[in-house]
């Protein structure tokens, strides 16, 4: 008998598929479609928040063709709380226009394919990369990118070609070539690999995410003329859909194209939707970073103008020597938020959502800072995409005691500079802020500037500075005081500042 692999077992998944019953939902009297609507929110939010574990993730999306409408993916760390999940939609008023048209139950695994220290030497011994890598395949997220496919297969068992009567080594050499074209497209593809081999039809549930759907098409093209598929592979139905945030169901139901306009371009972070009550608008005035400013719906006028004024900027910023962006190599983009809460009360309330955030791998930061000249704190939450940025501003704008900055005039917003400060020059940091200040005080079209605090790290700070234009804080950053404070914190700083917020 040939040997099997050793494996190691993480979270269930389930791949919910509903279908709608339109005829019904159209004859539905007005107030019975807002019920359905929502308790549907409700639960999709819940859901995505994880309220029901201790871990897990879940994402609904759409289903283009005629196998399903809705398809909601489960993640979670056992098979009774998967159950509980299904169970629990059941509940609610959308079920009754619905019918689960099928589903799919498997379980996330690694083999010594992959690793053989992994099992050979523990958990504990195997280099934290792969230690890392694995982990992540056991208890997998589910990313920003807007696009899934997914599908059942199983290996062949006939007798000319049966996989499970092939050596270890033949296997082994089979996958480590068919993994080959997957890792081509690191970056582009996300895959979740869950064993189903006693829990469903066939023998692994694929689900594959993706930003561009084309991508999608390509790797498993690719992979269909690799020899362990195009030998020993079979497959399952194929389900194609598009992420969109539990707050969009009601224009998904309405025919509208989801996700609606303002998250649409991807990366956000759809998790805890609706956790006061309201989501997917942020107020206008509080600050949102790189995301380009923006109204009150979230919706931008002139992006292409937006785009070059900030390239604009960035580029002049560049030449004065001032670092305005990339802090881990990549573009990333800010919202700020400012409020007069209890500062004990807000931070509770922000760990909260930033555990949540946390699941999405666009999320970089999110952090409290107090200020040093006023009695606010603020939000600051630094995602890779504006998108992510924007629809976390819907989120965080609904925490306690936000507040609009001071003078609503502001034609240029907020500007700041996040700081990490050497230990041992902290105070030296803090007064030479105090210097500066006064240099501010005097200057035209300055309106305030405030030194935040991060309440978890007296290091990492946030300078926050609101002006009328565009021209007045440029006037400033060409000052031979700005440069001067440059020069000086190259001796004081642990690293380059790491964020300009331009709003």
């Amino acid at each position: 008998m040939a040997n099997p692999p050793r494996t190691e077992e993480g979270w269930y998944a389930l791949h919910d598929f509903r279908t709608v019953d339109w005829d019904a939902w159209r004859a539905a009297p007005e107030r019975e479609r807002e019920s359905a609507v929502e308790e549907g929110v409700a639960y999709l939010a819940e859901h995505e928040r994880v309220v029901d574990a201790e871990e897990g993730a879940s994402a609904v999306f759409s289903v283009l063709g005629h196998k399903a409408d809705l398809m909601i993916v489960h993640f979670r760390p056992t098979l009774d709380a998967l159950s509980a999940a299904e169970r629990r939609f059941e509940s609610t008023a959308l079920a009754d226009f619905t019918e689960q048209s099928t589903s799919y139950v498997s379980m996330t695994e690694v083999s010594d394919y992959v690793s053989d220290s992994y099992f050979e030497d523990g958990e504990e011994e195997t280099d934290e990369g792969i230690r890392r890598y694995i982990e992540g395949k056991l208890k997998p997220d589910i990313p920003d990118t807007e696009y899934v496919s997914f599908y059942p297969m199983s290996r062949k068992r006939e007798a000319e070609q049966n996989w499970y009567t092939l050596e270890y080594e033949e296997r082994a050499e089979l996958l480590s070539a068919h993994g080959e074209i997957g890792r081509e497209y690191a970056g582009k593809i996300k895959q979740v690999i869950a064993s189903s081999v006693g829990l469903d039809d066939y023998e692994w549930g694929v689900t594959l995410f993706g930003g561009d759907p084309a991508d999608i098409k390509d790797i498993v093209y690719e992979m269909r003329f690799d020899e362990a598929s195009a030998e020993y592979g079979e497959f399952g139905p194929f389900y194609v859909g598009r992420r969109f945030p539990p707050t969009d169901l009601g224009a998904y139901l309405d025919g509208e194209q989801v996700p609606t306009s303002e998250h649409e371009s991807g990366g956000h972070p759809h998790g805890d939707a609706d956790a006061h009550g309201e989501g997917g608008h942020h107020h206008g005035g509080h600050g949102d970073g790189d995301a380009h400013g923006g109204g009150d719906d979230g919706h931008h006028g002139d992006e292409s103008a937006d785009a070059d004024e900030e390239a604009s900027i960035r580029s002049e910023l560049e030449d004065l020597d001032i670092y305005a962006g990339k802090p881990h190599g990549e573009d990333v983009f800010a919202t700020v938020l400012y409020s007069e809460a209890d500062a004990d009360e807000l931070f509770e309330e922000v760990d909260g959502l930033r555990k949540n955030f946390d699941h999405y791998g666009t999320h970089v930061k999110t952090a409290v800072y107090t200020g040093t000249e006023t009695d606010r704190a603020a939000v600051v939450s630094i995602w890779e995409t504006a998108s992510a940025a924007e629809t976390a501003a819907g989120f965080l704008s609904e925490l306690p005691g936000i507040v609009e900055r001071a003078g609503e005039e502001s034609g240029f917003g907020t500007m700041g500079m996040f700081y990490t400060v050497k230990p041992e020059h902290r105070g030296d940091f803090v007064e030479k802020f105090d210097v500066v200040g006064d240099v501010l005080d005097d200057m035209d079209g300055h309106y305030e500037t405030d030194l935040m605090v991060n309440r978890e790290d007296e290091n990492d700070m946030f300078i926050a500075s609101q002006w009328a234009s565009r021209e007045d804080a440029m006037t400033f950053f060409r000052s031979d005081d700005f440069r001067d404070t440059v020069s000086w914190g190259r001796d004081v700083l642990a690293d380059r500042p790491r964020h300009v917020f331009l709003a």
